[in-house]
């Protein structure tokens, strides 16, 4: 097979490795209760807060807890790390992988996209 004919039938697989960070997308009814969990209940090391947002020290990693207007139950969202999202966004087309982009809005300077797993579990995959 020509080098040419390769390239546009084979997607070279990215590297993927988890991130440091879990999204808890919670409704409004749940989200104060939710917070007192994991800071009353659990002892969980609160390490950052905004007015949407309350994050925990979760180990390793940050579980970042989000009120959200339009859900009506809590969602678990996950960070993955490449470092080449434009291989990635073709290696996971290829492999039928569901793009959720309208899911939510980027920062303009995050060179990432969003995916979903097949049971529905939202994924950030963003450049290291």
């Amino acid at each position: 097979m020509s080098e040419s004919l390769k390239s546009q039938n084979m997607v070279e697989k990215p590297r993927f490795f988890a991130a440091q960070n879990i999204a808890m997308k919670i409704p409004p009814p749940d989200f104060d209760k939710t917070i007192k969990f994991y800071q009353d209940v659990l002892g969980l090391e609160k390490i950052a807060e905004d007015g949407t947002s309350v994050a925990f020290r979760f180990g390793d990693m940050r579980l970042w807890l989000d009120k959200v207007d339009q859900l009506s139950r809590a969602e678990i969202w996950l960070e993955i790390r490449t470092d080449d999202t434009h291989s990635a966004k073709k290696y996971l087309n290829r492999k039928g992988t569901i793009r959720r982009d309208e899911i939510e809005p980027l920062p303009e300077n995050l060179d990432g996209f969003w995916i979903s797993n097949p049971t529905g579990i939202i994924h950030l995959i963003c450049n290291t």
